[in-house]
């Protein structure tokens, strides 16, 4: 059997859908946000951030992770872990999983992390150079690692199946996802997956400024504009969403929820000043092919949309190649909450999973102005459709390209 019809035949459905993102409020939440075009991106509040040149995050607000989490947890985890586990919790009450017999060796996790503990590692290297190595937690040993999600979400929930993570940067994310599929194709039975990312301490808020592509705009609805003629950055942002995944056994399906994740495909760019193309194209059609979807059948494109003007035009030729000059609806919500990195292709595919229960595409918060050569169709306003297939676009910093296609 080839790889399509196989892709084709195993199409896991996703039960289950955990959000922290904006107000961190969850999933209905989220979704009446981004219908309504609202922003998160606001002045970074943890800190002064004035001696930085850009000085607007996406954050999320009101978060008190001591009404999630048990009170002996939060000191053995960094920020974007403890986003982590309630993005899990969420999802997997979502999915119900109680209703399910699963054997712990029957469950698995596969998460994406690009940035690690930062603020963890922070804090705890502040105490060693003030106080001395014995005052550093024992906890730091793991805390900081890109791992640490996808093994508190094991150990919380025992589960044992096989796991992993991937760390692609922006990328990263559908691209564990696709790795839960694959996990499920060979004999786990549930998988919890997605990505989150939050760096924003002084050390990780300037590793972001250090890569030179985040926007110094100081007026929020300038700052991040996909797409827009104006573009000239990213704001980075934090939080993400993680998916409860099942098997796909027509013989034996769970409680269909959402949709199904139906094909994903990977491709790296080549080196700069090579001359050659982006392979963001070849990862279309690639996870089309084994969605077993014609490109005519894709209802919206939930762009990765980078915000700086090389890199949409980059992505707006990828785009066109495949579909067409204006061939596709294409949208960018991500847009209001800022680019999560490992988060930001998870909560895309949530909000395209949404986006197909509620027949309307969602707008592109800001973006004004598309230039005619870029030759796509952004929706900049709530347009009602019916959706049955969404394609949805992740690329990370050094050349890697991630396409995922989930249906109804």
């Amino acid at each position: 059997m080839s790889e399509a019809n196989r892709g084709a035949r195993v199409a896991p459905i996703v039960t289950g859908i955990g959000v922290m993102a904006g107000d961190g409020a969850g999933v209905e939440a989220h979704w009446k946000a981004v219908l309504d075009g609202c922003t998160w991106i606001r002045p970074i509040q943890r800190y002064d951030a004035s001696r930085y040149s850009a000085q607007l995050a996406g954050q999320i607000v009101g978060f008190d992770v001591s009404k999630h989490l048990p009170s002996r947890l939060i000191p053995q985890t960094d920020r974007v872990t403890q986003l982590a586990l309630v993005a899990g919790d969420e999802a997997l009450a979502d999915a119900g999983i109680a209703d399910r017999d699963y054997d712990d060796f029957e469950m698995g996790v596969v998460t994406s992390n690009a940035s690690a503990g930062w603020e963890f590692t922070h804090h705890e290297f502040k105490k060693l150079w003030t106080q001395g190595p014995s005052q550093v937690s024992v906890y730091e040993s793991f805390a900081w690692f890109y791992a640490a999600n996808t093994g508190q979400i094991s150990i919380r929930n025992g589960m044992r199946a096989a796991s992993g993570v991937l760390v692609a940067d922006q990328a990263g994310g559908l691209d564990a996802i696709g790795q839960a599929r694959r996990n499920l194709r060979r004999g786990a039975k549930l998988m919890v997956t997605g990505g989150l990312d939050s760096a924003f301490d002084p050390w990780g808020w300037l590793s972001h400024v250090s890569g030179g592509e985040v926007s110094t705009a100081e007026d929020v609805s300038d700052a991040y504009l996909p797409f827009d003629a104006a573009a000239r950055g990213y704001v980075p942002g934090e939080g993400g969403a993680m998916l409860v995944l099942e098997h796909g056994d027509p013989e034996r399906p769970p409680a269909a929820r959402y949709g199904r994740v139906a094909g994903h495909a990977s491709t790296f760019d080549p080196p700069p000043g090579s001359g050659r193309p982006s392979n963001l194209a070849r990862a279309i059609r690639l996870a089309l092919a084994d969605a077993g979807v014609e490109p005519g059948q894709v209802d919206v494109v939930f762009a990765d949309g980078a915000g700086v003007p090389e890199k949409d035009r980059s992505e707006a030729d990828g785009i066109a190649e495949v579909f067409g000059p204006k061939g596709v609806p294409v949208t960018v919500p991500k847009s209001g909450v800022g680019r999560l990195l490992a988060g930001g292709g998870p909560l895309d595919v949530v909000t395209a999973l949404l986006s197909i229960r509620d027949g309307v595409i969602p707008p592109t918060p800001h973006t004004r102005a598309v230039p005619d050569e870029y030759a796509v169709d952004v929706v900049t306003e709530p347009r009602e459709a019916k959706v049955g297939v969404a394609l949805v676009l992740a690329r990370g910093r050094g050349g890697f390209n991630s396409a995922l296609v989930v249906t109804a």
